[in-house]
């Protein structure tokens, strides 16, 4: 999953916004754009990596293109995160409404793949995609 942003330059450096989440920007504090991309990483690792579960960022849109404009990958369990809210939302449901299609123990456990880091197991993501059959694992490498 990549996010993109546009790169401005002007005389006090290099720095950049995300296009597709307000408030997500960074610069470079030598003027390279080495440091910049770094920095692009970080800044939207860290903006994603919401603890509030009830953030549901807009998707990445892959149709965002220019020579300005640097596309940046997500931590893979961020992005699932990420994803998996998004699904949630796409579809009015609310988290107790997930347990139940998943079959999950309690809530605590859908909790988890919406949290920090949730790194979820193979036989997860197979429950995920049999249970929910629309939801876009490939997504997360594009």
């Amino acid at each position: 999953m990549r996010y993109h942003f546009k790169v401005h330059k002007d005389p006090d450096g290099i720095w950049a916004e995300c296009l597709e989440l307000e408030g997500c920007n960074t610069q470079s504090e030598d003027g390279t754009m080495e440091n910049l991309e770094k920095n692009l990483a970080e800044a939207l690792n860290l903006y994603l990596d919401e603890p509030n579960m009830n953030i549901i960022f807009p998707l990445p849109d892959n149709t965002l293109v220019g020579e300005d404009i640097a596309a940046v990958e997500v931590e893979p369990g961020i992005a699932f995160a990420v994803l998996l809210r998004a699904y949630r939302k796409s579809h009015n449901l609310k988290q107790k409404d997930m347990v139940a299609r998943l079959g999950f123990q309690n809530l605590f456990s859908y909790q988890r793949l919406e949290g920090k880091h949730p790194n979820p197991r193979l036989d997860t993501l197979a429950l995920i995609q049999r249970k929910l059959p629309d939801f876009n694992v490939s997504m997360l490498f594009k």
